[in-house]
């Protein structure tokens, strides 16, 4: 069943910058710099998708001297298309048995 919490995190993936975000990360760490260049995102508004994810739980962050790199959380994603998964099998074994509800 999908919990409040991971329909959160699926919203929050959702967003079209904050995807590009995750999708660069799982590649590579990055800092804000290297993100502002991949993206074309004003660095305040690619801060503020940051916060948004870190608070998610989607990335983690590493100081390093006067810079901050982001890294990727798979094991969050993990667990998301986990979730995804059981939906997938639920809906072939009800596909498969011709469940459904009489009218």
């Amino acid at each position: 069943m999908m919990t409040s919490a991971k329909t959160e995190l699926i919203r929050v993936i959702a967003d079209p910058l904050r995807l590009q975000i995750v999708t660069l990360l799982a590649h590579e760490t990055l800092c804000t710099t290297h993100l502002v260049e991949e993206t074309g995102a004003r660095q305040t508004n690619l801060s503020n998708h940051l916060r948004v994810l870190r608070e998610a739980g989607v990335v983690e962050t590493e100081p390093c001297g006067r810079f901050t790199y982001y890294k990727l959380k798979p094991e969050v994603l993990e667990d998301l298309a986990g979730v995804f998964g059981d939906l997938a099998q639920t809906a072939r074994t009800t596909i498969e048995t011709n469940r459904k509800r009489a009218c």
